[in-house]
């Protein structure tokens, strides 16, 4: 009885995966749905540490040497305002406020993504920054460096080293929150099974098949963090 029960199931599973991805190509949603996923997660990354530098930079410099005074108040309400506020509603306020007028759901999301990303990018890289002996800015100045030759040839490259463990989380973290960009209806990899949901009212399939995909995804780059951070330890590049 037990094997006929699991037989019956396993004929159902396998029309359901059928449904779900075989029949009217609908696993295109899915492929189409994680290229533009990994599309945003990258470009959003890249804006985010852009940002993120620039802010660490300016606060870092205000806090040892008090200069950049009106620039760090702007820095300050920057990164107070985003993460003091949820990233959905600023995904929201991005696409139907700020950029309104913008047609791109891929670029809006890139920016609003990016945006959010650069906040705590900012005080990752801030710690790590301070995390440095202020020893090794002083060797880089009596060497004839400039602050800011100091600053990109000896100082920041240490500060990421240090911080990197926590730069991969914030990546991870942002790959992980961009499947809320379907909320503004842009159709990445969480609302590509939403759509082979809604064709056939079947959910666990399509998004149990997403979720595997973000967890592949997570454990790649996990582990593609980790085989960096051994490298710089036994290189001490």
């Amino acid at each position: 009885m037990s094997l006929a029960r699991f037989s019956a199931w396993w004929n159902d599973q396998s029309e359901n995966f059928y449904l779900c991805f075989v029949k009217n190509d609908r696993w295109r949603y899915i492929t189409d749905g994680l290229g533009r996923t990994l599309e945003v997660a990258l470009a959003a990354v890249l804006l985010g540490a852009l940002l993120g530098f620039i802010l660490a930079i300016i606060r870092s410099t205000h806090d040892k040497h008090g200069r950049l005074k009106f620039l760090n108040a702007l820095a300050r309400l920057y990164i107070t305002v985003i993460r003091g506020t949820p990233m959905t509603v600023q995904l929201l306020i991005a696409y139907f406020i700020v950029f309104s007028e913008l047609n791109d759901k891929v670029l809006v999301a890139i920016l609003a993504f990016g945006v959010n990303s650069g906040a705590y990018v900012a005080e990752i890289i801030r710690a790590g920054i301070v995390s440095i002996d202020a020893g090794q800015m002083e060797a880089a100045r009596s060497l004839g460096l400039s602050y800011t030759q100091g600053m990109a040839r000896v100082v920041l490259p240490q500060a990421v080293r240090n911080v990197l463990p926590a730069l991969g989380n914030e990546f991870i973290v942002l790959l992980k929150d961009t499947s809320i960009a379907s909320f503004i209806g842009l159709d990445d990899l969480a609302r590509g099974g939403s759509i082979i949901r809604s064709q056939t009212y079947q959910a666990y399939i399509p998004f149990l098949a997403v979720a595997a995909i973000y967890l592949v995804l997570v454990m790649l780059f996990s582990k593609l963090l980790t085989r960096l951070e051994r490298h710089l330890q036994r290189t001490g590049a």
